[in-house]
C-alpha cells in the first residue's frame, strides 16, 4: 500500500511540473521507507527520473512488457519489494521499490532464534547422549572390573544382572553362568586331585609297611609268600585305580568323537554278563525284556563298544557287590525313540544325601564302609552315559531294593535301515 501511495505521488508530480522541469521530491517523501527507489521510465527504456543516481532496480524489455500487460504489477527483485504500474494516458512506467526493514528485522530474529534452538538442541543432545552412553557402558564396565577380579580362586563375585532384559544385561547373566560352570570344574577338579592323591597314598603306605616289615625280621618262607601275596593284591588294586584315573582324565577327549558306530545293546549286554560271570562265580543274574522289540533298530545305539560294556560291567558288579543275596536283575525296555537297560539288586537303598553325591569321584556311601573299592566305579559310568548322549539315573524300589537305569535315545528306525543292514539275528541269545 505505501508503494502504491509514493507511485501516486510521484506521478502526480510527474503530471505537475512542466515538461522542462526536473521533478524533486521532499525528505518526507522518501524517508519512511528503508532505501526506497523510484523511477519514472518512458518507452522504450527511457529514464525520465529517478530517486538517486544509484538504482538498484534492473530494468529490462521482459519486467516492462509484463507490467504493460498487468496495468500493475507486484514483484520481488533481490532484497527489494517492488510495484510497477503502466499509465497508459501519460505513456509512462512507475517503478517503486524499497526493503522491508521490518520482514528483515523479523528474519534476522527468526535467524538468531533457529542458531540458538540449533544450538541449544546440539548442547542438550550431547549432554543427554553422554549420560545415556555412561548409563549404557555402567554394566560393562562392571563387568570389566570382575573379569580383573576373577582368578581361578576367587569366582564368587557376582556381576549384577538387573532384570535381565537388554542385551548387556544378558551378557552379565551369562558371565555369572560362566563363572558358576567354571566354579564348579575347579571344584570338581580340586575334589578330584585331593581324593586321587589320597587313595594313592593308602595303597602306596600300605606297601611300604610291608615292605619294612619284611625286612626288618626274618620270615619263613610261608610268611614270605603271604606278604609278597599281600604286596601282589595292592599292586592290583594300585593297577586299577590307575587305570581308573587316566580313564577318567582321558574321557574329554573321547567326548569330542561326533560319530560312533552302530552297537547292538543286547549283543554288548550278553558279552558283560559273561565276563561278570567269569569274575564272580557265584553270582546270579537275571536277564529279561519288559516287552518285545517291534524292530531290531530298537536294540541299537551309535556307540563305543569297548566304554559301553565297561559301563555295563560295573553296574553289575555293583549290583553284586552291594547285595544281599547275590543277585542282579537287567531288564530291557523299548520303544521307537528310548532304550531302556535297568540293573536291579537287594540291599541298603541310598539316603536322598548319598544319592546327591553318588556320582561324586571317590565318594563312598554308608553301606561301602566294609567292601573294597575307590568309589569311582559309578563317576565313570556316569562320564560314559554323558558321551553317549544317554541318562544315568537312580531311583529306591521299597525298602531294600535299588535300581539304577541307562536310558539311550534311538534315531527313528529308517535312519537306521539307511545307514546300515543288519544281518538278521535272534532277540534273544
Amino acid at each position: 500500500m505505501r508503494l502504491r501511495n509514493r507511485s501516486e505521488m510521484l506521478i502526480n508530480g510527474y503530471k505537475a511540473i512542466a515538461p522542462n522541469q526536473a521533478l524533486i521530491t521532499s525528505k518526507s517523501f522518501t524517508s519512511s521507507l528503508h532505501n526506497l527507489q523510484m523511477i519514472l521510465v518512458k518507452p522504450p527504456q527511457n529514464i525520465v527520473f529517478k530517486e538517486s543516481d544509484s538504482i538498484d532496480i534492473t530494468i529490462t524489455d521482459s519486467l516492462l512488457k509484463n507490467i504493460k500487460k498487468h496495468k500493475e504489477l507486484r514483484f520481488i527483485q533481490g532484497s527489494y519489494e517492488c510495484l510497477g504500474i503502466y499509465y497508459d494516458d501519460l505513456q509512462v512506467y512507475s517503478i517503486c521499490g524499497a526493503i522491508d526493514s521490518t520482514r528483515m528485522r523479523k528474519l534476522q530474529h527468526l535467524y538468531y532464534i533457529i542458531v540458538g534452538v540449533f544450538g541449544g538442541g546440539v548442547l542438550i543432545s550431547a549432554i543427554l547422549s553422554f549420560l545415556i552412553v555412561q548409563e549404557a557402558f555402567k554394566p560393562l564396565i562392571r563387568l570389566g572390573k570382575q573379569m580383573q577380579l576373577t582368578t581361578s580362586t576367587n569366582m564368587a563375585n557376582k556381576v549384577n544382572e538387573g532384570k535381565g532384559k537388554n542385551e548387556l544385561e544378558q551378557i552379565a547373566v551369562h558371565f555369572n553362568s560362566m563363572l558358576d560352570r567354571l566354579n564348579q570344574g575347579f571344584e570338581v577338579q580340586k575334589s578330584f586331585v585331593q581324593h586321587a592323591s589320597h587313595e594313592l597314598r593308602t595303597p602306596l603306605a600300605t606297601m611300604l609297611s610291608q615292605t619294612e616289615a619284611a625286612l626288618n625280621r626274618e620270615l619263613t618262607n610261608t610268611e614270605y609268600k603271604r606278604t609278597l601275596q599281600s604286596l601282589q593284591e595292592e599292586q592290583i588294586e594300585l593297577i586299577e585305580l590307575t587305570n581308573s584315573l587316566l580313564a577318567l582324565s582321558q574321557f574329554e577327549n573321547i567326548s569330542s568323537r561326533s560319530v560312533w558306530p552302530l552297537q547292538r545293546i543286547d549283543e554288548l549286554l550278553y558279552q558283560s554278563i559273561a565276563e561278570c560271570k567269569r569274575l564272580f562265580s557265584d553270582i546270579d543274574i537275571d536277564l529279561a525284556f519288559e516287552n518285545t522289540p517291534s524292530d531290531e533298530a530298537e536294540l541299537i545305539v551309535n556307540g563305543n563298544d569297548v566304554l559301553l560294556k565297561s559301563a555295563f560291567r560295573n553296574l553289575i558288579k555293583n549290583g553284586y557287590l552291594y547285595s544281599t543275596d547275590k543277585k542282579v536283575k537287567i531288564s530291557i525296555s523299548t520303544s521307537l525313540s528310548t532304550l531302556t537297560l535297568s540293573f536291579q539288586n537287594k540291599g541298603d537303598i541310598l539316603t536322598p544325601g548319598e544319592v546327591d553325591k553318588l556320582f561324586v569321584p571317590f565318594y563312598r556311601g554308608r553301606n561301602a564302609s566294609y567292601i573294597k573299592g575307590f568309589g569311582i566305579g559309578l563317576s565313570i559310568i556316569k562320564k560314559i552315559t554323558d558321551i553317549h548322549n544317554a541318562k544315568l539315573s537312580y531311583e529306591s524300589i521299597g525298602f531294600n531294593t535299588n535300581k539304577f537305569a541307562i536310558s539311550f535315545q534311538l534315531k527313528p528306525m529308517a535312519n537306521y535301515h539307511k545307514e546300515i543292514s543288519l544281518p538278521n539275528k535272534a532277540l534273544y541269545n
